[in-house]
């Protein structure tokens, strides 16, 4: 029985409930890892393409036995959960839902809609720009007569931690409507506190994003955009509240 069934859940209950909806989840992760696994090779080629286009030629080695192996298992997962992203963030909004309010559950639709749109976009933001201008910054300051040979295991870790970082990064607006939706941000907090949170945002995303300043950089110039929109999604919020 889910949680919205018996309002007067103990706490045994809620992490029965809970535990079911983590088998739920991991269970959507497995049955998306599958289906990409059967399209491990086309994912692959839509991964290295960004290392085809740069200036500076970059070389792909596979430098272990098994790297490949466990590359196609490793994409496989992190496809995999992208594509049960949708009802992963349905599964939260379940277990957290029978403690809004009746006003508060309208939400529920929009908020799926809108987090995994958020993640999408970040993942396309950091596939066509952070990605393509890393790439293109690391090649070039080789020093002569060095060749960009790079680990096929590193190449993928790196570009995976900027997808994920750039998507996470993005979810910020629906932190904004999560936050809001319960009461606790408003716009004016949020105007008062606009460069404090821009600091913290830009140390979240270096620790996100990999070690370097370039990738902070570039994923710096979408947070100002993603923390007003943040704003207006609180405003919108707070409005409908009034």
């Amino acid at each position: 029985m889910s949680s919205g069934d018996h309002p007067g859940m103990g706490f045994l209950e809620h992490l029965e409930e809970l535990r079911w909806r983590l088998v739920r989840s991991f269970s959507a992760i497995i049955l998306g890892s599958a289906i990409s696994y059967g399209y491990i090779d086309e994912i692959l080629s839509i991964l290295l393409y960004p290392s085809t286009i740069t200036n500076n030629p970059i070389v792909i080695q596979s430098l272990q036995v098994q790297s490949m192996f466990l590359i196609k298992w490793f994409i496989s997962f992190a496809s995999g959960f992208i594509m049960a992203l949708p009802y992963l963030i349905y599964q939260f909004w379940k277990f957290v839902a029978p403690g809004l309010k009746i006003n508060e559950k309208r939400f529920a639709l929009p908020f799926v809609f809108f987090a995994f749109t958020s993640f999408i976009c970040g993942v396309v933001f950091g596939y066509f720009v952070l990605v393509p201008f890393s790439l293109e910054f690391f090649s070039g300051i080789a020093a002569p007569h060095v060749e960009n040979n790079f680990s096929i295991q590193y190449y993928f870790s790196f570009i995976t931690w900027l997808l994920i970082g750039a998507g996470v990064i993005f979810q910020l607006p629906v932190v904004s409507l999560v936050l809001s939706t319960i009461g606790i941000l408003t716009p004016a907090f949020m105007r008062h506190y606009r460069r404090h949170s821009i600091v913290v945002i830009l140390i979240l995303s270096s620790f996100i994003t990999p070690p370097d300043p370039v990738s902070m950089l570039i994923m710096s110039f979408p947070l100002v955009l993603l923390y007003e929109t943040s704003i207006g999604v609180s405003w919108l919020v707070n409005r409908k509240r009034t």
